[in-house]
């Protein structure tokens, strides 16, 4: 009986450090993207409809922003960073893309389905 008792126990447990790992809080983007080595990385995503994309500043104080094109232009606009994070939520579907302003090179394509 006290291995019957162990075994459901530890079943009990490892189901529940399982269906905890899969939850996601509605807080966290759906995709980080890094802002390092002169790049967007990845450079290019898919997303769903309403999720929330962040960008996250690391490139050894170089600044960069995120400015949208096209339909995005003036919307998707972050300031000029060399730390830290900037997080846009994506409502439309389609195809949407963005440079660096002072790095024109630098551009990344975000897709929503």
């Amino acid at each position: 009986m006290k291995k019957f008792l162990s075994a459901v126990a530890g079943t009990t447990l490892a189901m529940g450090l399982l269906t905890g790992c899969g939850s996601a809080d509605a807080d966290e983007p759906a995709v980080v993207i890094e802002v390092s080595n002169m790049s967007y990385s990845p450079a290019s995503v898919t997303i769903e409809k309403g999720q929330t994309v962040q960008w996250h500043f690391d490139d050894s104080g170089l600044p960069h922003d995120v400015a949208g094109d096209g339909p995005l232009e003036g919307e998707l606009k972050s300031e000029l960073l060399t730390e830290g994070t900037y997080e846009y939520t994506f409502d439309e579907a389609g195809t949407f893309t963005y440079h660096c302003t002072p790095h024109p090179a630098m551009v990344g394509t975000i897709i929503v389905e």
